[in-house]
């Protein structure tokens, strides 16, 4: 990191270091497997709610959503006015139900209610939706640090993925809830220091902001006509709600916690907090978005450069070269928005604070990706190792196994970030794979805690409906021309909804038929 001050360097390199000793600290407890998943039942409902709120509050909240509000509006902030419509239901039938159950992975219980093949899939859809996540997060954070560092993306993601799994792999799933609690104070911190700095920089301030935003209609939450085929309000209302409803109810990152609560009010109490904590924080990050803006349409210049910086990157020619000029010269904000947020911070933020404000970012990444981490190995261990290969596992077996899983999901995330190099949108990229990955999950989950009656071959039947609904959804964009009345003329954030729907009420009418 040889651009960085000394000053910003040495609080980065202090703060990757504590987190390292977190783990080390942890460690000393993890004599067996259920320490290792739950911490022994033993964390108060207050940190686990910080927790799941720093799970939330990823690099793609830090990054992407400002990128969002500069070159869109605010209408990516529906998605966190659906939260506590999604946490309602979940606290009141999702955590009693695991509670009740006892079982720490979340897809256990499928294979009671449906068999071996419910469990298997759920599972396999839960690992993709892990590697999907870590990768966009290991993505971007290595585009901030590179314009800070002038290092490569890859190596970026090395260095930074290897601290990461050393303090998950040592600590479990207690480090990551403590360090956790740590990161969420420094990023909320951190964003509230952005909008200082950016503000501080706009010669009339908020009038300013408040003036350029209502002109360009930066605060628009999207077009509230019933229009599913843009990104209307009601769109990402409805994707919100059900990739919540998943997060909460599915996702073994959050069901996981729910185990570690020393009871089932507290697991409650955690799922609350999150939501009170993370809508209001999320909206610091849109107004961080129009302050930008605000600030770079001010500044034309830097505006250029940043610009002729993607454009660069886009055709991988020099900044002076022709092409890349006239294709700068062509760009709208939204084809560089990502790119806004890292030049602010390499030439706006001043010594002692950059540091703090990259910890922040290191700490929106670490967060997330060290819980999938945790979340994957156990969702490994339980459903995959302990399920077919070696049901009576020892604790310290089981142990060694939830050690090698960590590191062999991180060095996967790795990779996967490394294969995003070059997309466009962050958040676009996250919000289409979660859905992809997601919806059938949520449906066959829905199926099974709502239709009592729903029998293995119903729910087989409805979820292969949805599976081929989905791949519908997701590739009928490669259909020809000619035949483009057969593709799917919904917006990619309704796949999740589609998805869900379709295996919930095949499953339903599977039913009904055979009753007949």
């Amino acid at each position: 990191m040889t651009n960085l001050p000394l000053v910003d360097l040495a609080i980065i390199i202090v703060y990757l270091i504590a987190m390292v000793l977190v783990g080390l600290y942890f460690s000393r407890r993890n004599t067996s497997a259920d320490q290792f998943t739950r911490a022994a039942g033993r964390i108060p409902g207050w940190a686990i709610g910080i927790s799941i709120y720093a799970t939330f509050l990823s690099s793609n909240t830090f990054l992407g959503v400002p990128g969002k509000a500069f070159g869109g509006n605010w209408n990516a902030f529906v998605f966190s006015l659906s939260m506590p419509f999604a946490a309602w239901f979940a606290t009141r039938y999702f955590v009693p139900f695991y509670r009740s159950t006892g079982e720490v992975s979340a897809y256990t219980n499928l294979e009671k209610r449906f068999g071996t093949w419910a469990r298997t899939y759920a599972v396999t859809c839960f690992l993709l939706t892990q590697l999907a996540r870590i990768g966009s997060i290991f993505f971007g954070i290595s585009l901030t640090l590179q314009a800070l560092t002038g290092y490569s993306l890859v190596t970026i993601m090395v260095i930074v993925g290897i601290c990461i799994v050393i303090y998950t792999v040592m600590g479990g799933i207690e480090a990551v809830i403590w360090t956790e609690v740590v990161q969420g104070i420094l990023k909320t911190l951190g964003a509230i220091i952005i909008i200082y700095l950016v503000v501080k920089e706009v010669p009339g301030g908020f009038s300013d902001i408040l003036t350029a935003g209502l002109s360009e209609n930066k605060f628009s939450l999207g077009s509230i006509r019933f229009d599913l085929t843009g990104s209307s309000f009601w769109v990402v209302l409805l994707y919100g709600f059900f990739i919540n409803l998943n997060n909460f109810g599915m996702d073994q990152n959050y069901v996981q916690r729910y185990h570690t609560a020393t009871s089932p009010d507290e697991a409650n109490k955690s799922v609350w907090l999150c939501v009170w904590i993370y809508v209001p924080v999320s909206l610091l990050f849109f107004i961080i978005g129009t302050c930008l803006y605000t600030y770079y349409m001010q500044n034309p210049v830097l505006l250029n450069t940043i610009k002729l910086q993607a454009a660069s990157e886009q055709l991988g020619r020099g900044i002076n070269d022709q092409q890349v000029v006239l294709l700068a010269a062509r760009m709208i904000p939204s084809d560089y928005a990502d790119k806004v947020m890292p030049h602010f911070m390499v030439h706006m933020i001043p010594t002692g604070l950059l540091g703090l404000i990259v910890s922040a970012i290191l700490s929106a990444a670490m967060s997330t990706i060290s819980s999938g981490m945790n979340a994957s190995a156990t969702v490994f261990t339980e459903d995959i190792y302990k399920r077919y290969f070696n049901r009576d596992s020892t604790e310290k077996n089981s142990l060694r196994v939830l050690y090698v899983a960590t590191v062999v999901v991180g060095l996967a995330g790795m990779l996967c970030g490394i294969a995003m190099i070059g997309i466009k949108s962050l958040l676009d990229v996250w919000w289409t794979l979660s859905g992809i990955f997601a919806g059938g999950m949520l449906g066959l989950f829905l199926l099974g805690i709502i239709s009592k009656q729903v029998t293995n071959s119903d729910a087989l039947t409805g979820t292969v409906t949805g599976i081929l609904v989905i791949l519908w959804m997701t590739f009928s964009y490669l259909i020809p021309p000619q035949y483009d009345y057969l593709r799917n003329p919904l917006h990619a954030n309704m796949i999740i909804v589609v998805g869900t729907l379709s295996i919930f009420l095949a499953g339903n009418l599977s039913l009904k038929l055979r009753k007949k």
